[in-house]
């Protein structure tokens, strides 16, 4: 077979090169997916084990890293292999001053974003699934952390990008981490004339009807006949008498839904007990001109 047509130049390049180079880069790629397939595959069956060699948190954030290294090897190894295209990258790098302060900067941001992320991952002030408030301005379930990232999910569903530099100098509350058992404040004003001892009562009974509540006393709480939900007077306000009740619930979601029912319930206990609500009266002088 005559193959003298392959010595044919194309761009200054024989046909026999181009194949050949084209070979190299489709083993390069196949490669590239390969390593990063054994790389998700590994880190997936170590974060599955009974030992937990590899929590999922921080087998995901090396992931990322282990993937974008393999990446930045395989590209390099293609550019490596295509005649002349190192030194036109050189030249138009070496020549664009303003793109290179540009990507400094860059680099910058992105190099905390990314030791934020370190920092989070070796700290693990959170991990995936848990349910933190940043700063008390964002609320939510952790279900990413990326190399520049930490993505939350909130109540409504919608994801909240925080840069990790910006997350890991926040003051974060993780009502996940530790015991999340989680004690809502039931806060309710009645009036001055109303008998104190009867709206403290039914406040306390309406506590107690939830399903979600339970009992957090201790042995000797229990045996000293303390009540289960604690009732207390917070404060004497300008129109109204401040009460208190504690109700523990089992998680932060059980709190704040039994929250929800109990100031319907108590409102309409109230109602019918014949216990004023109060608001402030404000009365308005016209001056007669």
């Amino acid at each position: 077979m005559d193959l003298s047509f392959m010595e044919t130049e194309l761009f200054g390049v024989s046909l026999t090169m181009l194949v050949s180079i084209a070979v190299k880069i489709i083993l390069i790629y196949l490669l590239i997916r390969l390593a990063t397939s054994l790389v998700r595959h590994f880190i997936r069956k170590a974060t599955k084990r009974e030992a937990h060699a590899l929590d999922k948190t921080t087998g995901n954030y090396l992931q990322q890293i282990l993937v974008i290294v393999i990446y930045v090897i395989g590209v390099s190894a293609i550019i490596g292999n295509i005649p002349g295209l190192e030194k036109i990258g050189s030249s138009i790098l070496a020549s664009a001053g303003i793109l290179t302060a540009a990507v400094a900067l860059a680099s910058q941001e992105a190099l905390s974003n990314f030791i934020g992320g370190v920092f989070i991952v070796v700290g693990k002030p959170f991990k995936l699934g848990d349910f933190i408030d940043v700063d008390g301005v964002a609320a939510g379930t952790v279900i990413e952390i990326t190399l520049r990232h930490t993505v939350i999910r909130n109540a409504e569903n919608r994801m909240i990008l925080i840069p990790n530099s910006k997350i890991n100098s926040s003051t974060i509350t993780n009502s996940t981490i530790g015991d999340p058992a989680t004690c809502a404040f039931i806060e309710v004003g009645v009036s001055y004339n109303d008998d104190l001892d009867k709206a403290m009562e039914v406040l306390r009974d309406e506590v107690m009807k939830h399903p979600s509540l339970i009992d957090r006393r201790s042995e000797a709480e229990k045996e000293a006949g303390e009540p289960q939900v604690k009732v207390k007077v917070m404060a004497l306000g300008d129109s109204s008498i401040t009460l208190r009740a504690w109700a523990w619930a089992a998680s932060s979601g059980d709190a704040a839904m039994m929250r929800f029912d109990l100031y319907k319930s108590i409102k309409e206990r109230y109602d019918k007990e014949g216990i004023e609500i109060p608001y402030p009266y404000y009365n308005q002088v016209v001056k007669q001109a």
